[in-house]
């Protein structure tokens, strides 16, 4: 599993946060670790889903990945 954090633009309250996480769980291969207003840290399995098929699910959501942190 790889980690990474989105730096998420257009979440303002605890409806936007609720929306990403169900777009994130919608996901295979990716676990949700925490999603708060502006970011979400996922794990997620390389060989089940790439990382821009995460930032589509985000956008779909309605809201803008402008950064991707990947751990270390």
């Amino acid at each position: 599993m790889n980690d990474v954090t989105l730096k998420i633009d257009g979440m303002s309250c605890g409806h936007c946060v609720g929306q990403v996480r169900n777009a994130l769980a919608r996901l295979d291969g990716v676990q949700t670790h925490q999603v708060t207003v502006g970011q979400a840290s996922v794990s997620y399995d390389p060989e089940a889903v790439a990382v821009a098929a995460i930032i589509e699910a985000v956008t779909r959501a309605g809201y803008e990945v402008r950064a991707v942190e990947r751990a270390a």
